[in-house]
């Protein structure tokens, strides 16, 4: 039987000058110049883009053709391990417990409250399954009441674009009030008297750039009074609004990948003009919360790489006022912390493990730590701070999710709910192990492996081995319902932590970026050929998975060692770095510069990201099959960058594995809003992936 002819993309040289070097991009054309327009309305795509997107993905259904059943049924097993009608443990705040659940069948969930203490008496707040009814898209960003309970206010996305729309809910009458708020990021958050809501302003650009104030309740004319509070001259400054945990400020963040600034608006004057805390610093980071008496200050000031904690008593705590608090110990990376009325509660990484330290205002500490190989642990922290009581969630590649609400005087654990698998569950027949790759510097890379306990370990099972390592995301060894659809068919699932998570410290991030981002790519490769020689898996039998800046790792792993790999899935994956990176129109080309570099003004930034930008580097080898997936509408990574890397491989590779592409015409960087909508490309992912390893692929 023939196979199906793959597109070719007709080329257009475009001649790129840039600091005195010289580049033709055969592709460029994919890029509609009114992208910026395609985000909100995707039917004024440009005709001949949208032919060749289509053709594309014609091309890879009628090449997956054969996987449908197999997709189907991984689909089924995916949905099968969901509790269809879950619902979240009920938070309390004053008279009142919030909560989330989702009606059977249903894609999104409601938000609702009841009573304190009560089972019944539900109130519905939001039906976000109702609202996305006939959508292509829907998805809800910031949700939240106001404090005194009156108001519900939301965030919702229709295209995937990040362009969000609030509106408000006086929950009274259950009408909506006043005008929605329009071009707005999805984050905001009510003045604690409940008198104003600040909300961010995303620009032409698509970036984050003022902050406003309105009336939380509308004047009675009907008239918009949005108040201009805060503006970002910066184009690489991200930024956030919320409030101290004691309610006694609001607070707007400011900041990139290196560079923070906090600026301060106390609660009992929400009008007032903002001060900041401590002006910008390049390459300091923190971030505050008030303490009742007190600012808690995370900082990685000083030579802190893997930060400490400070304290001040000033109204404004600017640097001069800071005491070390906390110290720095190197490796032991104090990720976060939560304040209460009588506690405080530091969130700690150490060698690629989870801890939490709770200290009472008196000094006394003591740890919540679990005795797995690998595992994760998270605060899910509460509305409340005149409590004594914490949440957190434990979890690991074996261990379902388990809710814990924690007395912080007593110490003791109460589990409130346990993860539900309806299908079926038995941790028993799974291992979780860690290991660790020795990296060509010496360094020794963390490895999570999820297996069956009979798995055998002579090389023969297939190995997917996952990767991210950027932007000081750590990859946390959770629990996932859908990675054992491939563990249950005698995959080995591998997570490697390589440089540029922030999974050994933020040393381990800084170690990956800029200059040194090829460690991410050789901490990859090294965890690959370690899991091979330890039995794990075989060269040419493992497939390398990973999305957005975990797709850059994949396209630089094909190129450098394309041999190593019998399949690559690249989700929306950033590959086509120096042209991104020299585009200033785009949303997050300036404040991504402290994580790549700037190859507009430096030189040794545009050779270095030159050297490994997957689009750049692809050549005239034999790469493996390949998958890359993108959304139309995706801000973050835009659909042109899979697009242009797919028809440079099949222009240049050598050999027969298929290249294919699936461009998702109505969603973003975050594929498919709905929750099983979205199960639907994990399938599509791991169906290639069983197919490619099967040895009919590789000859296709």
């Amino acid at each position: 039987m023939s196979l199906p002819t793959p597109p070719i993309a007709r080329k257009d040289p475009k001649r790129i000058e840039q600091l005195g070097r010289v580049r033709v991009d055969d592709y460029a054309w994919m890029k509609d110049d009114n992208w910026q327009q395609v985000l909100r309305d995707p039917k004024v795509l440009r005709p001949d883009v949208r032919e060749h997107l289509d053709a594309e993905n014609a091309y890879t259904k009628a090449m997956l053709a054969g996987t449908e059943p197999l997709q189907a049924q991984l689909f089924a097993e995916m949905k099968g391990r969901i509790k269809e009608d879950d619902s979240s443990v009920p938070s309390p705040d004053g008279p009142w417990d919030y909560y989330a659940r989702y009606a059977l069948g249903a894609e999104h969930p409601i938000h609702a409250r009841r009573p304190r203490g009560r089972d019944d008496g539900e109130q519905l707040l939001l039906d976000e399954d109702a609202l996305s009814k006939g959508k292509a898209f829907f998805q809800v960003g910031a949700a939240s009441h106001s404090p005194d309970h009156a108001l519900y206010a939301w965030a919702a996305d229709e295209q995937g674009s990040e362009y969000y729309t609030i509106r408000v809910k006086d929950l009274a009458t259950g009408e909506e009030i006043g005008q929605p708020v329009e071009s707005a990021y999805g984050d905001f958050a009510f003045s604690p008297d409940s008198q104003w809501i600040f909300w961010i302003w995303r620009d032409e650009n698509a970036r984050p750039s003022k902050v406003f104030r309105r009336p939380a309740r509308p004047s009675k004319d009907g008239g918009v009074e949005d108040t201009l509070v805060y503006e970002e001259t910066d184009d690489g400054m991200f930024l956030g609004v919320g409030t101290a945990a004691d309610n006694s400020h609001i607070l707007i963040h400011v900041g990139n990948q290196e560079t923070t600034e906090i600026w301060l608006i106390p609660a009992s004057d929400p009008t007032a003009a903002p001060v900041v805390a401590e002006p910008r610093r390049t390459g300091i980071k923190y971030s505050l919360d008030h303490w009742t008496d007190r600012w808690v200050i995370r900082t990685n000031d000083d030579d802190a790489v893997d930060f400490k904690l400070s304290v001040s008593d000033a109204a404004v705590p600017t640097k001069a006022t800071w005491r070390d608090w906390i110290a720095h110990q190197p490796g032991r990376y104090i990720t976060g912390f939560a304040t209460y009325a009588g506690h405080l509660v530091r969130a700690e990484r150490v060698n690629a493990l989870d801890r939490l330290v709770v200290m009472a205002r008196d000094g006394a500490e003591h740890e919540i730590a679990f005795d797995e190989e690998a595992y994760a642990l998270s605060l899910e922290g509460g509305y409340e701070y005149e409590t004594a009581t914490t949440r957190f969630v434990y979890q690991s590649p074996t261990t379902p999710r388990q809710w814990f609400d924690y007395d912080l005087d007593s110490r003791q654990r109460t589990l409130r709910k346990t993860q539900v698998i309806p299908s079926g569950h038995d941790p028993a027949r799974y291992v979780a192990r860690r290991l660790y790759a020795p990296a060509p510097d010496g360094e020794q890379v963390p490895v999570t492996v999820l297996m069956l306990k009979d798995t055998p370990l002579d090389g023969s099972a297939p190995l997917l081995l996952y990767g991210y390592g950027s932007y000081g995301h750590a990859m946390e060894p959770s629990f996932s319902i859908r990675n054992l659809s491939l563990v249950d068919r005698g995959w080995i699932w591998a997570t490697a932590h390589v440089r540029g998570g922030s999974d050994k410290g933020w040393g381990w991030f800084l170690d990956g970026r800029k200059e040194k981002k090829p460690n991410s790519f050789t901490d990859f490769i090294a965890s690959a050929e370690h899991l091979v020689a330890e039995g794990y898996g075989a060269k040419g039998r493992i497939a390398a998975y990973g999305g957005s800046a975990g797709g850059m790792l994949m396209g630089a792993v094909a190129n450098l060692r394309p041999e190593l790999w019998g399949a690559i899935i690249a989700a929306v994956p950033f590959v086509d770095v120096l042209n991104t990176m020299s585009d200033t129109t785009l949303p997050l080309t300036p404040p991504e510069w402290p994580e790549w570099g700037n190859p507009i003004e430096d030189p040794a930034a545009y050779d270095l990201i030159a050297s490994y930008s997957p689009y750049d580097q692809v050549s005239a080898q034999v790469y493996p099959p390949i998958l890359a997936t993108g959304g139309l509408s995706d801000p973050r990574v835009t659909y042109w960058e899979p697009s242009k890397w797919v028809a440079k491989l099949r222009e240049m590779g050598a050999g027969p594995a298929p290249i294919l592409l699936k461009i998702n015409m109505e969603a973003g960087h975050g594929g498919a809003s709905g929750r099983f909508d979205f199960l639907k490309e994990i399938a599509l992912d791991y169906a290639f992936a069983i197919w490619a390893m099967d040895q009919g692929a590789t000859a296709a």
